[in-house]
Order: structure tokens, then sequence, then C-alpha cells
């Protein structure tokens, strides 16, 4: 077995660890799939993968139409899947312009990717993200002061929000190097995105600090795992709360929120908007509106206290005007 092959495997990169951490996420997985391949290393290892592991998969390449190459690597893409056998389609998205150009472009690349499988009924996309996406990530949000839920980082299953979707993220335990030797291993040819040298872009910083050795990629995945399990746990620990503390009346809601701590009223608080209007605020919103124990917030009046009380703003009384003239 050749050393790369062997690296590979001893990684735990083989079909029949794929499809245990396939099935360790979804059980029930079973029909078809999409895979989400851009044909840099990760999605080719992910396309290598579920093609060995024998998943009847559909690879899904997505344009954005931001770099002039994007056609040719899609075609690219395209004949690696002939090669394997593996139905492939290139999906060309407008990205927005917007504050960040990258958020924009994830947002338009998987409403395509969720929308394809809407339409031909496949219900699992897998994405490629490894352990040291999931170290970058937490990085990044750490440098901005993100809470728990942030911190937990990338999220191994989660559902898309609006589609009958599910996302699969079964390489999170996986390292970038062990990818690429798996590419190489198999003699294809990733293609070199530019972008993710810019630095321009906050992750591009996070990968340098990794690169420089002064931080482990495998124990920030490892922290961030733990802090997912911890948010799970706290995310059911609000449910249980909330079913035992929350009342409706009308279009009124009142939750007692007395003798608990600080993160649960405020998961409280945030279900309560949602499920008066459907939104939530953001966060330097929601820490004045607990700071201040009530306010008006995203049409949503909260009267804070052991007692907090929530409905919906009421309408604002329009001013008659009166404009006189004279012709």
């Amino acid at each position: 077995m050749p050393a790369r092959q062997r690296a590979a495997a001893e990684a735990g990169l083989t079909p029949e660890r794929f499809r245990a951490s396939v099935a360790a996420l979804a059980p029930d997985v079973g029909g078809r799939v999409a895979l989400a391949v851009s044909g840099g290393p990760d999605s080719l290892a992910l396309l290598l993968l579920a093609h060995r592991a024998g998943f009847d998969a559909a690879a899904l390449t997505v344009d954005h139409g931001l770099r002039p190459e994007a056609a040719d690597e899609a075609r690219h893409v395209a004949a690696i899947c002939a090669g394997f056998g593996v139905p492939h389609v290139t999906l060309a998205v407008d990205v927005p312009r917007a504050a960040s150009v990258q958020a924009a472009a994830r947002g338009a690349r998987y409403a395509a990717m969720a929308d394809w499988c809407d339409f031909h009924g496949v219900p699992w996309l897998m994405t490629a993200h490894h352990g040291d996406d999931q170290a970058e990530t937490l990085l990044m949000r750490l440098s901005r002061g993100s809470g728990l839920g942030g911190m937990a980082g990338i999220r191994a299953r989660r559902a898309v929000e609006g589609h009958a979707v599910t996302l699969l993220r079964p390489l999170l335990g996986a390292r970038k190097a062990d990818l690429v030797a798996l590419v190489e291993a198999a003699g294809l040819v990733a293609i070199d995105d530019p972008s993710n040298r810019s630095e321009a872009y906050d992750r591009t910083g996070a990968r340098a600090m990794l690169a420089g050795g002064g931080i482990d990629a495998g124990g920030a995945a490892a922290t961030a795992a733990h802090l997912a399990e911890a948010e799970a746990a706290l995310e059911w620990t609000a449910q249980e709360a909330w079913a035992g503390r929350a009342r409706a009346t009308g279009d009124t809601i009142a939750v007692d929120t007395r003798g608990l701590p600080a993160e649960l009223v405020r998961r409280l608080v945030l279900r309560a908007f949602r499920e008066i209007r459907g939104v939530e605020p953001d966060g330097p919103a929601l820490q004045r509106l607990l700071a201040g124990q009530g306010g008006t917030l995203g049409g949503v009046r909260a009267e804070g206290g052991p007692l907090w009380r929530f409905r919906p703003e009421p309408p604002r009384k329009m001013r008659a005007s009166t404009q006189i003239g004279t012709e």
C-alpha cells in the first residue's frame, strides 16, 4: 500500500469508517444523497469516500459567478464525477452585493443546493467540513466574543431552515492533511482557490494561526465538540424549562424565570420572541433588553421581572395630518 494511502487509512478515512460516521449522524440515511463538491481537496475526498462507501450520490457544484475560472472548475469536477459514474450538476447563482461577500456567497450556495434537493426529493446534503475548519471557526468566534452557541462551532448535523433537507458533516473528525493525502493517493487533481489565501477574510488569519503551530487544530476541534455537547444540554434544559414555566393566554406569553441562571433566562426570552414574531433579536439588542428588564424590540413588548410578559407591540396610532394650502 502506498505511503499516502496507508496514512489516509490510518487516519480512519476508509469507506467503512466513513459509512459509520454517516450512520452515527443519521442512522436513517437511505436512498439518494447530495454532495457539495467544489473541486477542492476536501470536497473531492468527500466525493471519493461516498463513492467508495457505495452511497447513491449526486454531486452539486455551485458557480457563484465571482471568478472567471469557476466555469472551467465546474467542468473539471464534472469530468471527475463522470469517471466515478456519479451524476453531477452545476448550479449557477447570483451573489447579492453585501458587506461580506463570503457570507452572501455562502447563503446563495446553500439556498441553491437545498432548492435542488427539495425539487429532486433528496433529504440529505453532505459537506466536506473537517477538523481544521472547526478549529478555524472556533478561533474566529472566540475573537468576536461569541456565546456558547457560537463557540460550539460547525454542527455535524443540522436542518436547513425552510427546506426538507438536513446537512451532514461526516468529516469533522478528519484533518485537512489526511484528506489531501487521500485525494493525492487516488491520483485526483484538486482545484486551488486563491480566495482561501486572501487576507481580506477572517478565516485566512485563523488558518495562519493554526499553521504557525501555536494552537493545536485537533485540540481546538475537540473543544468545539465538547462545547457543542454543552450547548445541546442547555438547549434541552431550556425546552424543559419552557414546558414547565411558560404560559400563553391569548396573544400574551408569561414566563416564570424565578431562580433560573441568566443563560436560561436569555434562552427563554429568545423563545418568547420566536413564538410571538418568529424572529430573534440580535445579541447586543437582547442584552440591552435583559439589562433594562424589558422594553419594546422587533415588534414585541417585553415586561421583565421574576415573571416576564411578552405580547405583540400594539399598532402605532396614525396621526392625522392636515395640509392647508392656497391656490
